[in-house]
């Protein structure tokens, strides 16, 4: 099974009353989202997935350090 970003999501369609499910793959995630959450995400295990992902795709990480204004 492919590797989750966020839950998979369940809405209900108003029009329809028909359930839709949204799944949140890695792998269909943006490189800026992955980016965002390498900033400013909380969880490590999350945190490593997105550094695999990037790695996988041929992005280099280079980290800086903020520096205060």
């Amino acid at each position: 099974m492919p590797i989750k970003f966020k839950p998979t999501q369940k809405t209900l369609v108003r029009g329809t009353k028909s359930v839709k499910v949204e799944h949140f793959y890695i792998k269909n995630t943006s490189k800026e989202e992955l980016i965002e959450y390498l900033n400013k995400g909380q969880k490590p295990k999350i945190k490593q997935k997105c550094m695999n992902e990037l790695t996988r795709r041929g992005i280099e990480i280079v980290w800086k350090t903020p520096t205060e204004e």
